[in-house]
């Protein structure tokens, strides 16, 4: 038992007119106590804390092996490219870069992140995977699926070999925001294929020439 005791002590009597000293006990067993049961508390708590955790598709290793027609699988018609630039803007681009789109500096166009600019776009392109995930969401909740088959043919549908994929690109001025924000709209507009990826020299420059009306390519070679 913890307790601290103070008083006076030599049991003297006191002297005429002055107070008497009292002794005090004071018992911190019931603080012990208390300490104790909070620390459990939040190491209970903790415990049951968990991350929350996000899929992520990420890119191959340059080392593997990789077929032409496996590269082939993605067609340029269902490709998009998200440059996450600064100032909560993105720049977007369709199917691969060639020549053409490098002179022509609005070969990429510029959206942001409101329902009625990423999201839209997103929604448009992917319009047939989210009807059919829409149809599903409807069976499921007349109860003609249950959870592990409503799952199952979601990813599906997302995994088609033919679905929208869409390569995320942030640049060195755009925040970690930016990035929460579109993984959030691929989940919104149900893109199952997606990867997070660097900016290439050929992305730097269709950004730089945008931004600079065509001077930035005027003045450079294109990249090869």
């Amino acid at each position: 038992m913890a307790e601290v005791n103070t008083g006076g002590g030599g049991g003297h009597s006191a002297k005429k007119g002055q107070p008497k000293k009292l002794n005090l006990r004071v018992d911190f067993t019931p603080m012990v106590d208390m300490n104790m049961l909070l620390l459990t508390f939040f190491m209970f708590c903790t415990s049951l804390s968990k991350p929350q955790i996000m899929d992520l598709v990420l890119p191959v290793k340059e080392d593997q092996v990789i077929t032409e027609e496996e590269k082939n699988k993605v067609k340029d018609s269902k490709a998009i490219t998200l440059l996450l630039g600064k100032d909560d803007k993105v720049y977007y681009y369709f199917g691969k870069v060639d020549n053409d789109k490098y002179k022509d500096y609005n070969s990429i166009q510029e959206a942001d992140y409101s329902p009625n600019g990423l999201r839209a776009i997103l929604l448009e392109r992917n319009a047939s995977a989210i009807r059919q995930i829409v149809e599903l969401k409807r069976q499921k909740l007349r109860k003609e699926l249950s959870e592990a088959d409503f799952k199952e043919l979601s990813a599906k549908v997302k995994d088609d070999p033919d679905g929208q994929v869409v390569v995320i690109k942030p640049t060195d001025e755009s925040t970690y925001r930016n990035l929460v924000d579109v993984l959030d709209e691929m989940q919104i507009c149900s893109i199952g294929k997606y990867a997070i990826v660097e900016m290439s020299e050929g992305d730097n420059f269709l950004l730089q020439n945008y931004l600079t009306k065509g001077v930035y390519g005027s003045e450079r070679e294109i990249p090869r």
